[in-house]
């Protein structure tokens, strides 16, 4: 796995990174968010459920969140986890 990132700035979106950890350091999620103390837990709750359904552990997950939606937050990460694949090389 790379670094990956996506999302925009943008009202009503999320800017998600993907920093893969070193193996056994378990799943670390930082959320920087207007709405914090409101959806704190819940944007916790939608990233550690699309991170258990894709069985990944040992990742950063940082968050910078503009009062996205909860589908958008998932479709963030989905995108994040695909862009971290590290292509296998054909020989």
């Amino acid at each position: 796995m790379k670094i990956a990132q996506a999302g925009t700035l943008e009202s009503s979106d999320a800017v998600i990174t993907l920093v893969p950890g070193a193996t056994g350091s378990g799943v670390k999620i930082q959320i920087e968010s207007n709405v914090l103390a409101q959806y704190g837990e819940a944007i916790g709750a939608v990233i550690a459920a699309t991170l258990a359904e894709q069985s990944l552990d040992d990742v950063l997950i940082k968050v910078v969140d503009r009062g996205a939606l909860d589908c958008t937050i998932k479709a963030r990460l989905l995108t994040v986890i695909e862009r971290a694949q590290v292509p296998e090389k054909r020989a």
